[in-house]
Parts: structure tokens; sequence; C-alpha cells
């Protein structure tokens, strides 16, 4: 089963995306700050992770910077945000995100991302 990290500071958005992707067969988990991010993947196998840019604290563009950072592999990206913008997509794919979508999102569009985000190879 592939696993799916959720880095959103809206919590309800993260319950709401969390039970929509187990519903459909994804293992999912969620975190409220970008602060926690590496720390949750040191003892975990995360196949992708969809992640908010605008967040307080660590932004989602500093956790990408952590993860492109990381030495092992790390889980694929999508920027799942409010704040879409064509300077925010290309910074985000020049920061490692396979993909960017705008919120609010609709769950069929995800979905598909989702899907062909994961079947990528790295």
């Amino acid at each position: 089963m592939e696993s799916i990290l959720i880095v959103d500071d809206d919590i309800n958005l993260c319950t709401i995306l969390k039970e929509e992707l187990n519903e459909v067969g994804y293992e999912t988990s969620y975190l409220t700050g970008g602060e926690q991010v590496l720390e949750y993947l040191k003892n975990r196998s995360i196949d992708l992770v969809l992640l908010d840019l605008k967040m307080p604290g660590k932004d989602g563009f500093e956790v990408l910077q952590d993860l492109e950072s990381q030495p092992n592999s790390h889980p694929k990206v999508i920027v799942l945000t409010a704040y879409a913008d064509v300077k925010s997509a290309i910074e985000s794919a020049r920061m490692g995100a396979s993909d960017f979508i705008s919120k609010p999102y609709d769950f069929d569009e995800l979905l598909i991302t989702i899907r062909k985000v994961l079947q990528k190879e790295n």
C-alpha cells in the first residue's frame, strides 16, 4: 500500500483529505507544520508528500529544501496550495516538487495527479 503524508496547517483539510485518500486505498497520515517533517520521515517510509506552501513557522519551500538536502532518497512531493501562481509553481518544481495543484482542489483531479506522480520512476 502506498503511503502519503499530508503537510498543511489546516487541520480540517488534513482530516478530510486523509479520509478521502484512505477510502481509495492509500495509507495516509498528516502533520500540521513543516517543522515536524524531517523528524517524522526518519523512521517512516513515505511515498508521497502533499505539501502546503504557506504555513506558519517552516513553510513549504523550506520543507522542499530540507527534503532535497537529504542524502538518502526522499518521497515525491505534490504542492497543494491556495496561493497558486506561476512563480510559486516554477520555484516548487526547481526545488524538486513533482507537481503543483491549487486549492480548493478537485479530488478526482488530485487523485489522477497522485497516481501519475507515484507511477513515475525515480
